[in-house]
């Protein structure tokens, strides 16, 4: 069979039909994800051993395919027709399984993404720690290419990006913009993030703080004139601080509360919910690092922070209950979906 034909088909099909993902799986028909929801493609015939082998010969390089061997996933980003994806194959009870999520071509703006405007703000400074945080597949790399390419259109900077793999690819604008893939470019995000002190960057966007030493470099280069953009699959900003403290031995964990709690700019979580007109719509809440945030970050008293955020709408700062009733007030989710992604839908009761 010819495999890089047949991902031709498949991946053009994803585009056709609007969805975000692809999956395959050794014994099932392909199946993607549109607005959220999974479709088994079931014209096509179930894909076997051979078709998974010959796909992963297609996706993954020889290095690659040795990560798969040892580690049992590997990630990768694939180009096909000018079209990008990024892709995980991982072994499930010894079968192989492949997810391909597209990335769309153009990065889009803030008011595109139905994000709100006080985003735009982070942009315009010289340094500081800012986090896109929420589970997987809810939109966080888009939002920080939106932001990365807004830097780039408005400031003479060089930017970097650490990524595993590279997703957007950002052409230079105003700014400088060098892209280094980790296993390609780089060994890891930690060796990375090091010589980025020797290459004269302003703004850095690391795809992901995966270990202690990433976080520790990061806040570091935060606090030394360096504006860092990144992520954390956590549900909210609490969760957040909580899991880049207790990344840390305990000896270390009070002089890592002291950097993030004078380093840290903002914490932005999102969720992407069904729209009730079709597609999918983001509810969001923005933690803002004021002075009263800092206290309870060095005081070990994060759990008060969801008050803070309440209560700090003069501010900036956007409450996740009160964007999602607003969603169901403007007619664009249901209740049922606003209480699906609520984290505390006690309150949401009293604000729908």
């Amino acid at each position: 069979m010819d495999y890089a034909k047949q991902i031709e088909e498949l991946t053009s099909l994803i585009v056709k039909e609007g969805a975000s993902d692809l999956h395959l799986s050794d014994g099932r028909v392909p199946v993607i994800r549109v607005n959220g929801e999974l479709i088994p493609l079931l014209k096509h015939p179930a894909v076997s051993t051979a078709d998974m082998k010959g796909f992963v010969n297609q996706f993954l390089s020889k290095d690659n395919q040795a990560i798969l061997e040892s580690a049992r996933s590997a990630d990768f980003s694939y180009s096909v027709s000018d079209i990008r994806f990024r892709g995980n194959v991982y072994f499930h009870q010894g079968l192989i399984s492949i997810a391909l999520r597209l990335i769309p071509k153009s990065i889009r703006t803030i008011a595109e993404l139905n994000l709100p405007p006080i985003l735009e703000t982070f942009t315009r400074k010289q340094q500081g720690f800012f986090l896109v945080v929420g589970p997987v597949g809810q939109g966080k790399t888009t939002t920080l290419a939106t932001l990365i390419d807004m830097i780039n259109q408005t400031r003479a900077d060089h930017i970097l990006t650490i990524e595993d793999p590279i997703e957007y690819i950002i052409e230079s604008k105003k700014s400088i913009i060098d892209q280094r893939e980790v296993r390609i470019d780089t060994p890891d995000f930690k060796d990375a993030m090091i010589a980025m002190f020797r290459e004269d960057i302003n703004v850095c966007l690391v795809g992901e703080m995966r270990d202690a030493e990433t976080i520790s470099t990061a806040v570091t280069a935060a606090e030394t004139g360096h504006l860092i953009l990144s992520t954390l699959h956590t549900n909210n900003a609490p969760q957040s601080i909580d899991r880049i403290i207790d990344s840390f031995p305990a000896n270390q964990q009070d002089q890592i509360r002291v950097q993030l709690a004078s380093s840290l700019s903002g914490i932005f979580s999102q969720r992407l919910i069904p729209r009730i007109s079709g597609g999918l719509i983001p509810a969001y809440e923005l933690l803002i690092n004021t002075p009263a945030v800092a206290n309870l970050i060095r005081e070990r008293r994060t759990h008060e922070i969801p008050t803070v955020i309440e209560t700090g709408l003069s501010e900036g700062m956007i409450d996740m209950n009160r964007c999602l009733a607003d969603l169901v007030r403007r007619g664009e989710i249901s209740v049922e979906s606003a209480y699906e992604h609520s984290l505390n839908p006690k309150v949401l009761e009293k604000l729908i």
